[in-house]
């Protein structure tokens, strides 16, 4: 029986490297739960391995615990070996865990052995490099966001209902800018131009009388 070794990373932390040994028969189910034997993140959450190109685009959807919507177009990790989704030797997977608040993940191929080590009880964590990113919990008092910048639980909440992103913050403050207080700026300049407009014309209180004398 072969014996499949991946490399796991984080797409977003580099740093963070997983090597699992896993027979060519278990299935996606038990790669996903020794996954996040390593990670310490709870496995009992709605995720998903893709079949990848090199570039990792995603293909085929093989879940665990799908939507309702989804249950009827994708094949379950619990009943899929991981033999049947290996094309070549450097098989990618893309993989996406926790669709309330994601992670995603490179899973590659590194090595295949054709031989077991009746030593080892699989799957196997053969390698692990970095401390994965915490996650925050619903009831947890803080959480640390994936990209490191500490939160408390409803702000945190908070910022997710609202899709905010760092980069949003350029705008609000363009908003700052034009909005209340460019109204009071606009009220300001207003009396500031009728004042302007107002002496310059009361040095010629004659002029339109001028003008019709000329004309006549």
């Amino acid at each position: 029986m072969a014996i499949y070794k991946f490399k796991i990373t984080f797409e977003d932390f580099d740093d963070v490297v997983r090597e699992i040994d896993i027979k060519s028969n278990q299935t996606f189910e038990d790669l996903h739960k020794a996954i996040h034997k390593s990670t310490g993140y709870n496995a009992e959450k709605s995720s998903s391995f893709y079949v990848s190109t090199d570039n990792w685009l995603k293909g085929d959807e093989i879940a665990y615990l799908p939507s309702e919507r989804k249950k009827d177009r994708v094949v379950l990790m619990e009943k899929s070996k991981l033999s049947g989704f290996i094309e070549d030797p450097h098989q990618k997977f893309y993989y996406t865990y926790n669709f309330d608040r994601p992670y995603d993940f490179h899973v590659e191929l590194i090595k295949i052995t054709l031989d077991a080590d009746p030593s080892i009880e699989y799957p196997f964590l053969a390698k692990s490099t970095g401390e994965a990113p915490k996650i925050m919990e619903q009831n947890s008092p803080t959480a640390v966001d994936p990209r490191g910048a500490t939160a408390t639980a409803s702000e945190f909440d908070f910022l997710n209902e609202m899709n905010f992103v760092p980069e949003d913050t350029d705008e609000l403050e363009a908003m700052g800018e034009m909005g209340i207080n460019e109204e009071e700026k606009d009220e300001s300049d207003e009396g500031e131009g009728d004042d302007e407009f107002g002496d310059e014309f009361s040095d010629n209180d004659n002029y339109d009388d001028d003008s019709h004398k000329d004309d006549y």
